[in-house]
């Protein structure tokens, strides 16, 4: 695992991480958006905090590890895709925190996400983090879970948010929210 000292991850302040996209895709994950550590690495999710990947690998979506704090490896990109799964953020620039974002890029993201949903047609969104998802999509009372409204012409779900600053959640907790989704995108049984 790389080690980045605090100057050499503030350089990656602002960069954009490109989306993981493939053909096919059932089930796209939307983060809030790129932390530093995702930017120096130009993995999705990549900070070692973060529990993401594990919670994939325990609810059965991924069927290998993947140690995303080093760089996500070609056949790890490859894995997600033949899977059908995709990854983006709602607002593309790195930030330290995401409460360093302002409503107004919330709202912005939405605005692309929902034009982003529309030309790819997943089958399932899969948003993670309720009060982003809140902020961007002016819905104050949304709760974690299935939507009532689709986003373009995919279900949607919030999920909660695999930070590890996220402490009212374990892997295990995580992994049975995320099923849930993946099994209503056919990427689980």
């Amino acid at each position: 695992m790389p080690r980045f000292t605090r100057a050499e991850l503030e350089s990656f302040r602002d960069a954009e991480v490109p989306d993981l996209l493939g053909p096919g895709l059932r089930l796209l994950f939307v983060g809030i958006n790129p932390g530093l550590w995702t930017a120096a690495t130009s993995t999705h999710f990549a900070h070692p905090a973060n529990r993401f990947y594990p919670a994939l690998l325990e609810a059965g979506i991924l069927e290998h590890r993947i140690d995303p704090a080093a760089g996500m490896t070609d056949t790890d990109r490859d894995h997600l895709r033949e899977r059908g799964i995709g990854i983006t953020n709602l607002v593309r620039r790195a930030t330290a925190r995401a409460d360093e974002l302002s409503r107004d890029e919330l709202r912005d993201g939405a605005v692309a996400l929902t034009t982003l949903v529309e030309e790819r047609a997943p089958r399932v969104v899969a948003v993670a983090g309720i009060t982003a998802y809140r902020q961007a999509f002016g819905l104050p009372r949304a709760a974690v879970g299935e939507q009532p409204a689709r986003l373009g012409p995919a279900r949607l779900w919030v999920v909660p948010n695999p930070s590890g600053l996220n402490a009212h959640h374990t892997v295990a907790t995580l992994a049975q929210a995320y099923a849930e989704p993946a099994r209503a995108a056919g990427v689980l049984g």
